[in-house]
């Protein structure tokens, strides 16, 4: 199980894109942190048997960047990478009210650069990559995608099957960093 939170005194639009998250990545809660610390959120994680823990971090008053942590017998540790985010459009921006729960999700394999995040996502949220979209199986209701915007800025992105259509969230982001800060 993942689970998901945020930062300390994270907006109102960060708690929408947590609930968001939620919806789309099967096998994850998401958890009001509150004032814990780093160890009071791995603490509620273990209770929770949850093995992995996903972080979203606030700044400027918006969504910055994407943490993942493990939890394991040597403790809780920071998982490369950082996602830093640049924008991010919810859900409810693309005109779908649908909270549904999303029970099978896949991969859609990505190129050049984003392959590198697309592997670790898909070990991460233990869900399968598929090379095409006819690949999937028929009892997937939805995928997630990485590709490059017209700006060249990575996007990460979910769709409905079989329709194609995008359920959101978006996710634009300007920088992924495959090296632990100090």
């Amino acid at each position: 199980m993942i689970l998901l939170t945020t930062s300390r005194q994270p907006t109102q639009r960060i708690r929408t894109l947590a609930n968001d998250l939620v919806s789309v990545i099967p096998n994850s809660i998401r958890v009001n942190r509150g004032k814990q610390s780093l160890d009071g959120v791995a603490e509620k994680a273990l209770e929770l048997g949850a093995d992995k823990v996903v972080i979203l971090d606030r700044w400027k008053g918006d969504l910055g960047r994407i943490q993942f942590f493990q939890i394991d017998k040597s403790g809780f540790s920071q998982m490369p990478p950082t996602v830093y985010v640049r924008s991010v459009k919810l859900r409810r921006e693309f005109g779908s009210e649908s909270r549904k729960q999303i029970k099978s999700l896949g991969v859609l394999a990505a190129s050049g650069e984003a392959s590198r995040l697309e592997v670790f996502v898909s070990d991460f949220f233990g869900v399968p990559v598929f090379h095409s979209k006819e690949e999937f199986p028929q009892h997937h209701q939805a995928f997630m995608s990485f590709s490059k915007n017209v700006s060249g800025l990575l996007e990460i992105t979910w769709r409905l099957l079989p329709a194609m259509t995008e359920l959101g969230p978006r996710i634009t982001c300007y920088d992924v960093v495959w090296t632990l800060e100090k």
